[in-house]
């Protein structure tokens, strides 16, 4: 995002709009710091500037990657759906993205209204790659590696600021316990926070697999997530 100098009156009623703070006054001026604005467009679509004076510039690679990651409007061509994620489990029971046995963990990085640079994403992916995990291929994260296998990220992409990246990954139930605590260690060394998904699909006794691990683990885990109740069709078939 810019502001037009030429129009703006650095009346500051865009500053607290901005999620990540890029919109600063500096000796009565105010502008836009571009290394820091993550291009999601909360200023413009705000429509508080009296002047009219915010405007989206045209964005190229790999700033594109900004709009992205941060802008809940752009589409990402991978999931074919607006936001930084994908559908998870939401449609398991069509897609069959985590079978019995698995379990799926998203880190969220940067999230809520911090922001991340996908260097951070690089060092989580490198880190759990490392354990053997499957990133999910319809994540836009995951298209953003060089090197899938290893978690590797394309140079070019790394110093980007986003307003979240979620690295998005399928386990065996077995390589959970690992997985998670390479994360909790990897996240001593990130300049950001993270916030941690988790889910498993209910087992014949009526439990969740990953609850024990993450209670082995001493980790919280919050009452409130999202239930697929397996109403859509056609129904994903597992092979035996």
């Amino acid at each position: 995002m810019r502001i037009n100098k030429d129009l703006c009156v650095n009346c500051g009623l865009c500053m607290n709009r901005c999620p990540v703070s890029a919109i600063k006054k500096t000796d009565k001026v105010v502008d836009i710091d571009f290394d820091e604005c993550v291009e999601c467009g909360v200023c413009l679509r705000a429509n508080v500037c009296p002047k009219k004076a915010i405007y989206q510039q045209p964005l190229e690679y790999p700033r594109s990657v900004r709009s992205l990651m941060s802008d809940v409007l752009t589409i990402a061509p991978e999931s074919g759906i607006s936001g930084r994620g994908t559908e998870e489990m939401k449609t398991n029971e069509v897609t069959g993205r985590f079978p019995d046995g698995t379990i799926g963990i998203a880190v969220e990085l940067g999230r809520p209204c911090y922001g991340a640079r996908l260097y951070d994403a690089e060092k989580v992916a490198m880190a759990v790659a490392a354990e053997g995990v499957e990133f999910e291929e319809c994540n836009p994260v995951t298209t953003m590696m060089s090197d899938p296998k290893t978690g590797k990220f394309k140079e070019e992409l790394l110093n980007e600021k986003v307003l979240s990246a979620i690295v998005e990954m399928t386990v065996p139930c077995e390589k959970a316990e690992t997985v998670l605590r390479t994360i909790y260690k990897t996240a001593e060394t990130l300049d950001c926070f993270l916030s941690l998904d988790i889910c498993s699909k209910v087992d014949k006794e009526g439990n969740l697999p990953h609850m024990e691990i993450v209670k082995k683990l001493g980790v919280w885990c919050s009452l409130n997530g999202k239930t697929n109740v397996g109403l859509g069709r056609p129904l994903y078939q597992e092979k035996k």
